[in-house]
């Protein structure tokens, strides 16, 4: 790739990454009154985490398995009320558990 070609890629993304900051604002000059548009918005980046991070739950290790028990792990603990440090540790450790005990 030539300095040209990365200078049109660089000024794409930017041009791009700019109009999807800056559309909402101009549409969107007062509040919002609906309750449906603003309960729908609220929920956007959790949806969006959710989105990134559960296909990699089942991809961070070598073994599918583990995981699953990572996954599992995680879901029972958010269920029962448990913080992020919580989940994360009793995912860490289902992954550990299961490791340990398959290999």
């Amino acid at each position: 790739m030539n300095l040209h070609d990365f200078s049109l890629y660089l000024l794409a993304m930017a041009g791009v990454t700019y109009l999807v900051r800056t559309i909402p604002f101009v549409l969107l000059k007062k509040q919002l009154k609906s309750e449906f548009w603003n309960s729908f918005l609220a929920y956007i980046p959790y949806t969006v985490l959710a989105a990134m991070t559960v296909p990699a739950i089942f991809f961070a290790t070598n073994n599918r398995i583990s995981g699953i028990a990572a996954f599992i792990a995680a879901i029972t603990a958010s269920i029962l009320g448990r913080g992020l440090v919580v989940v994360a540790c009793a995912t860490t450790a289902a992954v550990l558990f299961v490791d340990g005990v398959i290999l």
